[in-house]
């Protein structure tokens, strides 16, 4: 196992739900899973900067960010970048799944975030950066 901690970009133009995102899935998601070093971000710049390094292994986007939501963000993401990381976006409303699902997204948590499922959906996606998987 590696290291080097995996880097979880973490983007609401609101401090508190960055907060509540990190505190909800935690330093250690899993206990098969190395630590995790979030990435705080406020701005859509930011986040395309950071997403441009390519050193993010993961990103969690706020789709009740504004002005700009995470679900549009995260479609111009999948878009934009060749081999843009995996993507998780957090809705407030379970009935916007399906615009996550629209957007690309690898998964998505809806608030109020459930420590447990939020880690565990975490999890799930940065197990698929370890072992290549197939996607029906």
């Amino acid at each position: 196992m590696s290291e080097q901690p995996m880097r979880v970009l973490v983007f609401s133009n609101r401090p508190e739900v960055r907060e509540s995102i990190t505190m909800a899935v935690g330093r250690r998601p899993a206990t098969d899973l190395g630590r995790i070093e979030y990435v705080e971000v406020g701005t859509v710049a930011d986040v395309l900067s950071e997403m441009d390094a390519g050193t993010i292994d993961l990103a969690i986007l706020d789709g009740e960010a504004q002005p700009t939501g995470g679900i549009g963000l995260c479609r111009q993401l999948k878009h934009e970048i060749d081999d843009c990381p995996p993507i998780v976006v957090a809705v407030r409303r379970k009935d916007d799944r399906w615009l996550a699902t629209w957007a690309q997204a690898e998964a998505v948590l809806v608030h109020p975030l459930d420590p447990l499922a939020a880690a565990e959906t975490v999890a799930e996606v940065l197990r698929g950066l370890r072992v290549p998987s197939v996607r029906a």
